[in-house]
């Protein structure tokens, strides 16, 4: 949401956001509170806050419910909206293997993806109120995004509500193999307390390279990953690849690596 989205927090909703340092992702009670601006001609006011589950750049964490209702707490106390961006919020209940109501019942509002890691080939979802959701429907005709024919993009969505869900422990699977994998190889490092879904964040700069660099290379051997930071790769498993397409890439980097290793 602050990182991402062409600053559209700002320039469209018009807010000042003030971020506030998480652990693995996971935001402390006391320090949200430390975050609320005291009421003062001179400051703008706090009401909302913003949680991401799973949490993206901290390489697909899971907040947990406990987690979520201590922030709750805080928000109760200054009557502020409590939001969750919960894109791959799925993943984080098929990690914890509980329902995903008992992270949702905490929050507000909350958005999750049909797309990613549910495989539907388009499509979000904003669950609240019904104020917030007729809202919401309002600006988003504002914006642009009235939609026709949308019965053909609810069909899939159905779908992948229904079928998709429990699969998404088979994408934790391979990303887990290929982080343990990663993990062995010397140049490389992956924080392992960090893969709990399908994201693994491997960080190249005991190569001597940095990452679009790793990337480029990994591309020219039908790899695809991504840019994280400087010297920070971004992988991603979804449906489509199994476990046998881990063991290859993973090959692939130790061959990477050991070439990269001759020529310094």
């Amino acid at each position: 949401m602050y990182w991402y989205e062409v600053g559209s927090v700002s320039a469209i909703a018009g807010l000042l956001p003030w971020p506030v340092k998480g652990n693995m992702g996971a935001l402390d009670p006391r320090d949200v509170e430390a975050a609320v601006r005291p009421r003062n001609i001179h400051f703008p006011e706090t009401t909302l806050v913003c949680i991401e589950n799973t949490h993206n750049r901290a390489g697909g964490t899971v907040i947990t419910p406990a987690q979520i209702e201590a922030i709750r707490k805080v928000a109760e106390k200054h009557s502020l909206t409590l939001y969750m961006d919960g894109a791959r919020i799925f993943n984080a209940a098929v990690a914890l293997k509980i329902d995903v109501r008992e992270f949702t019942r905490h929050v507000d509002n909350l958005m999750f993806c049909l797309s990613k890691g549910l495989s539907c080939p388009i499509g979000s979802v904003i669950v609240g109120d019904s104020g917030f959701v007729e809202r919401a429907e309002k600006i988003r005709k504002m914006l642009g995004g009235g939609m026709r024919q949308a019965g053909i993009i609810a069909a899939p969505g159905i779908i992948a509500l229904e079928k998709m869900v429990d699969r998404l422990e088979e994408d934790h699977r391979n990303a887990r193999l290929l982080a343990e994998g990663l993990a062995k190889v010397e140049g490389l490092h992956v924080d392992l307390r960090r893969v709990q879904t399908n994201i693994v964040l491997v960080d190249v700069t005991g190569l001597g390279i940095d990452a679009n660099m790793f990337i480029e290379k990994l591309k020219e051997r039908f790899v695809l990953a991504s840019y994280h930071s400087s010297g920070i790769v971004r992988m991603v498993t979804h449906r489509g690849i199994k476990r046998e397409d881990m063991e290859k890439t993973l090959s692939i980097i130790e061959g990477l690596v050991k070439e990269l290793k001759v020529k310094m």
